[in-house]
C-alpha cells in the first residue's frame, strides 16, 4: 500500500478540505486528489463524499483511518529500528497549536532534522517504543518510563455563526455558555482532551454535545454556521478556516480563560541532541494569570520534571 497515499488520506481527514491537505504536506491539490483517487482505487471502496465545502468521510473511510493512523505509525516504528537521525516529534494534528510551536523550533534551529507525525491517540505507545521522541500533549497521567514539561497555555474560545445571541459580545464567562449546545464530536471518552472537556463541563454546567459520528471539522462549522443555537469551542493557536459565506466569529472567554494545557512528553533516557534544544526552545513560556485549568494539570507553582 502506497503510504504516501495514506498520509495523504489522514491529513485530508483532519484539514477537512484537499486545499488545506495539500498546503499542510506542501503539494498541489491536484497531487492529493490523485493520491487519494488512486487509494480509493487500491481499496475498492470511497473514503470520501466530495462536497462544495469540504471533503466528507463515508463510512468506509471511516473505517478506515484508524488502520490508517496505525500504518503510518508503524511506519515510525520500522524507521526507529534501523536508524537514528531525524528529531521525531508529534503534534496531533497539523493546525492546531503544538504545530505552531513545533515549526518555530524548526525556524529557530533548521540545522536539526526533524520529522513530523500526527497520531492522534497512538503517541504514547510511540513514544514507549521509540517511534518518536516527543509529542505535544496535555499531561492527565504518565507512565513511570515517561516524562513531560508543560509549556503553553492555549486559551479556549467560543466559536460560533453570526445569528447566535453570543456573537456580537466582545468576550463571554464560561458560565454565560450554560444552555448553549457546544458541538464538540470529537471529544471522547479516554482522551486527554475529552478529560479536559469532561471538567470544564461539570465545572461551569456545561452542555459538551460529543454524540454521533464525527463527520469531520468542516461538517461542525457547517453547523455552527447554519444555526443560531450551536457552537463550538477552539484553541486561541488552532488555524481553523471556513468559507466567507459562513460568517462565523471568534469570542473570548474570560473571567476566567479557560486554557488548555499543552505539555511536550518524552521517554526518559531519550538521549537525542534535538530533544535537549527541543525543552530550551519551548521552556520560555509563562502561565496565564488567573486562569482555568483542570485538577490534573500543572498549576503555576509546580516545578516542571527533568531527567537531563
Amino acid at each position: 500500500m502506497d503510504l504516501d497515499a495514506v498520509r495523504t488520506f489522514v491529513a485530508a481527514v483532519e484539514a477537512g478540505r484537499f486545499q488545506d491537505a495539500a498546503t499542510d504536506l506542501s503539494i498541489t491539490q491536484q497531487a492529493v486528489s490523485k493520491r487519494i483517487a488512486a487509494l480509493e482505487k487500491s481499496l475498492g471502496v470511497r473514503l470520501f463524499t466530495r462536497t462544495a465545502r469540504g471533503a466528507v468521510l463515508t463510512g468506509d473511510g471511516d473505517a478506515f483511518l484508524p488502520h490508517a493512523r496505525e500504518l503510518l505509525s508503524a511506519e515510525l516504528r520500522a524507521l526507529a529500528s534501523v536508524r537514528t537521525g531525524p528529531l521525531r516529534v508529534d503534534v496531533i494534528g497539523r493546525r492546531l497549536c503544538p504545530a505552531t510551536l513545533l515549526r518555530g523550533f524548526h525556524e529557530a534551529h533548521p540545522d536539526i532534522a526533524l520529522e513530523v507525525a500526527t497520531l492522534f491517540d497512538t503517541a504514547v505507545a510511540a513514544l514507549r517504543d521509540g517511534s518518536i521522541d516527543a509529542s505535544f500533549r496535555a499531561v492527565v497521567a504518565l507512565p513511570d518510563d515517561l516524562d513531560a514539561q508543560w509549556v503553553l497555555d492555549e486559551p479556549i474560545q467560543l466559536l460560533c455563526g453570526s445569528r447566535h445571541p453570543l456573537a456580537g459580545a466582545p468576550s463571554v464567562a464560561p458560565g454565560e455558555l450554560a444552555g448553549h449546545r457546544i458541538r464538540l464530536p470529537g471529544v471522547v471518552p479516554g482522551t486527554e482532551w475529552g478529560a479536559y472537556y469532561a471538567e470544564f463541563a461539570a465545572a461551569f454546567d456545561l452542555w459538551i454535545d460529543a454524540a454521533g459520528p464525527n463527520f469531520g471539522t468542516e461538517v461542525v462549522l457547517d453547523t455552527i454556521a447554519e444555526s443560531g443555537e450551536v457552537v463550538t469551542l477552539v484553541g486561541a493557536g488552532s488555524r481553523v478556516s471556513w468559507p466567507p459565506g459562513h460568517d462565523l466569529r471568534r469570542v473570548p472567554i474570560e473571567a476566567p480563560v479557560p486554557v488548555y494545557p499543552h505539555s511536550l512528553v518524552w521517554r526518559r533516557g531519550n538521549a537525542h541532541p534535538g530533544l535537549t534544544a527541543l525543552r530550551q526552545h519551548l521552556a520560555t513560556s509563562e502561565h496565564v494569570a488567573g486562569a482555568w485549568r483542570p485538577s490534573w494539570a500543572a498549576q503555576p507553582s509546580q516545578t516542571v520534571p527533568s531527567t537531563g
